[in-house]
């Protein structure tokens, strides 16, 4: 190669990133501090950024992929308009005289992700794969109707060989069986993985696959969602994959400690709505207006809720928007679990002035790492809100995966999103929001059990780090826009 041809090479390179970097700055409406990031990338890596910004780059929020049709919006539109007044006219019946507190969150949801209030809902919490995927596979056992899942991460192995043979079993006696799962999440999946049950009549989908085996120019958008609902008469969302780490039998993380709720009642046609315009998005079906889905559900219990769903294509980013309106509304404790703790202003705003203002916030994250640039930037925005009064603590029993907020003994939030920029602007997330006591109580009991397993860190100790792992926190800081 003369070098005549090389210098040629270099200006359409240069060229190709000058036109690139317009591109990012004037005709994608990102935060600026990610556009900085990227930015930074192209001109330090000509040729390896403009790689990464193909695939990570891409902004998916003008295209609006899950949508309700004219007769769907005409059956669901009307309820939500008639909740939306009630809250605004303060006329809305609480089954909790204390929901009255939270009218402004039941009103932000509701307008921000069309997150109808249940108040007849039986929640049932789960923080140990063992038990949680017990009680899942018995009542996949007893399904009679039909069976929908979607999950971020299904695993080749024990556990999720035997949820498959399980799926076919049921498709085989009749069951309608739709199971969806993550394009990236599954990639390492075998297509004879899913045989048993396509061959029973079972139906599965993938969401964003790739075009060609670990190439995927949506990689960087991802569905994280973990949802199943069966026969219309329970559903489980949460944190927990399929796979047998999930269990606690991984090697690599040993114990795995997470949080999962069941639901009974009529909050179930929230995960529903979800589960369909997921699945008629991947498999191009029309199923969302069957009736069979939505059936006449008598009280299960007395807790509220309300199922929050958000992600690169929405308008607004509607489960952080709830985490910052809990934060903001926090009057005596606020305790969080979050395997990422990665916020934007906001959530840091809205943290320090709770602590500052005399809430006893407390978050805990893993000690042990999964993605290691992630672990070091979550250190150093922990480290910055130590000052303000905000207790962290490193989970030490194995690895932290737990997706939870509980505040002032009543209002929680349970489900997928991390307290991170992935999880905010960059993958499909939905998230139970849980107005009861008893539920809080459970959950601030659980978090404080896991305290005895954790390791505080202190204002002395993190000032005290060497110096090589305060270049590490500020490296990881500084691409954690686009982590």
């Amino acid at each position: 190669m003369t070098g005549e041809l090389i210098w040629q090479i270099i200006d359409i390179v240069f060229f190709i990133n000058i036109a690139l970097a317009i591109v990012v700055v004037l005709f994608e409406r990102k935060n600026p501090t990610v556009t900085v990031t990227w930015l930074l990338m192209l001109l330090f890596m000509p040729v390896i950024g403009f790689v990464l910004y193909v695939f990570l780059g891409q902004d998916l929020r003008k295209k609006q992929l899950f949508y309700l049709k004219k007769d769907e919006e005409c059956e669901l539109y009307p309820i939500l308009h008639q909740q939306h007044d009630c809250l605004h006219m303060h006329n809305l019946p609480f089954v909790n005289p204390r929901l009255h507190d939270y009218e402004d969150i039941l009103q932000l949801n509701l307008s921000n992700s069309q997150s109808l209030l249940t108040q007849n809902n039986e929640v049932k919490v789960f923080n140990e794969g063992q038990e949680l995927f017990a009680e899942i596979i018995d009542a996949l056992k007893k399904a009679q109707t039909y069976i929908h899942m979607e999950y971020y991460i299904i695993r080749n192995d024990t556990l999720g060989k035997e949820i498959i043979q399980i799926l076919a079993q049921k498709a085989h006696e009749g069951v309608e069986v739709k199971l969806l799962y993550d394009g990236m999440g599954g990639v390492r999946l075998p297509k004879k993985f899913f045989r048993p049950l396509i061959e029973a009549g079972g139906k599965v989908t993938s969401f964003f696959p790739p075009f060609i085996p670990y190439i995927n120019l949506r990689i960087n958008y991802r569905n994280h969602r973990k949802i199943c609902l069966i026969d219309g008469k329970e559903g489980f969302v949460g944190g927990f994959n399929i796979g047998d780490e999930y269990r606690g039998l991984s090697k690599r993380f040993g114990h795995w400690r997470d949080m999962h709720v069941k639901i009974q009642g009529s909050a179930l046609d929230g995960l529903e709505v979800r589960f369909l315009l997921d699945w008629r998005y991947a498999s191009k079906e029309n199923v969302t207006s069957d009736k069979q889905y939505f059936p006449e559900r008598t009280s299960a219990g007395t807790k509220a809720v309300q199922i929050v769903s958000s992600g690169p294509d929405s308008k607004w980013p509607a489960i952080k928007d709830g985490y910052v309106k809990l934060i903001c509304g926090a009057k005596s404790n606020l305790y969080i679990q979050t395997p990422y703790f990665i916020p934007d202003g906001s959530i840091s705003e809205a943290l320090r002035l709770a602590a500052l203002s005399g809430v006893d916030v407390r978050i805990v994250i893993p000690a042990k790492r999964d993605h290691m640039f992630v672990h070091w930037a979550s250190l150093s925005f922990a480290g910055e809100l130590l000052e303000a009064g905000v207790r962290f603590y490193l989970y030490k029993e194995g690895f932290l995966h737990s997706k939870m907020i509980v505040c002032d003994g009543f209002a929680s939030t349970v489900g997928t999103s991390n307290l991170d920029l992935r999880s905010f602007n960059l993958n499909f997330e939905v998230n139970a929001f849980i107005y009861d006591e008893a539920i809080a109580s459970d959950l601030e009991q659980r978090f404080l059990m896991d305290l005895n397993d954790s390791e505080e860190i202190t204002m002395e100790r993190y000032n005290a780090r060497p110096i090589l792992i305060r270049t590490k926190e500020a490296f990881s800081r500084l691409l954690s826009p686009i982590l």
